[in-house]
């Protein structure tokens, strides 16, 4: 069994200073995100997403945010799912981007909606046809039998859906995942990391300005 306890490497990015971050999070995001896809980083888009049912027991799955914004994040997913089903009685989540080669992470907290059937459309057209199938024809996170009926159920939605797209499923649609902190963490050396954090004051309207707050917090 290996040693995990000795399993680390170190970190050598230069310090990140109140002055090299944005006025903004969104602003922040960007130059980050463009960092990621400039360096080449397989799934650039994908996150971690933690909900809670209703008792808080928590839970955790990778997703991949389509899209986002001064208003949010957004993704899609089965409304069924359990994460739907933990978003329906606790409409809360947050938020891991994991960049581990570029030795940061974003992290984010905040309220969950969803964004409606026409921008749940939007989400769901560009998908191709394959994984439209594959979402249509599995109830996400039920127990199935065997991966055998999973593909005889996508064969028999195949034959019966006209070439092309298919159309969208009710229980299908978009989440949006309303920032009230957004933490950009970037690794140190010695362990002494720079994490910077915008915060929404309450009753703030939730959009990118507004006077949120940056916080520095100790690694």
């Amino acid at each position: 069994m290996p040693d995990l306890s000795r399993m680390r490497r170190d970190y050598d990015r230069p310090v990140l200073a109140e002055d090299d971050v944005a006025t903004t999070w969104v602003e922040q995001f960007d130059r980050w995100f463009a960092d990621v896809v400039a360096a080449g980083i397989d799934d650039p888009n994908a996150v971690v997403v933690a909900t809670a049912d209703a008792d808080g027991v928590p839970d955790a799955r990778i997703v991949l945010v389509k899209g986002y914004d001064a208003s949010g994040f957004v993704f899609g997913t089965s409304y069924a799912s359990a994460k739907g089903a933990q978003l329906a009685v606790n409409p809360r989540a947050a938020l891991v981007f994991p960049w581990h080669a570029l030795q940061r992470q974003v992290r984010v907290t905040g309220r969950v909606e969803r964004i409606g059937d026409t921008a749940s459309d939007a989400l769901w057209d560009p998908r191709p046809r394959e994984a439209q199938l594959a979402a249509a024809a599995s109830v996400q996170s039920t127990v199935v039998g065997s991966r055998a009926e999973l593909e005889e159920r996508v064969r028999a939605l195949d034959a019966g859906t006209p070439a092309g797209p298919v159309p969208r499923p009710a229980a299908w649609g978009g989440y949006r995942v309303v920032p009230e902190t957004v933490e950009f963490w970037q690794g140190g050396p010695g362990r002494l990391h720079d994490r910077l954090r915008f915060v929404r004051p309450a009753g703030d309207d939730g959009a990118a300005g507004g006077g949120w707050l940056l916080q520095r917090l100790a690694p």
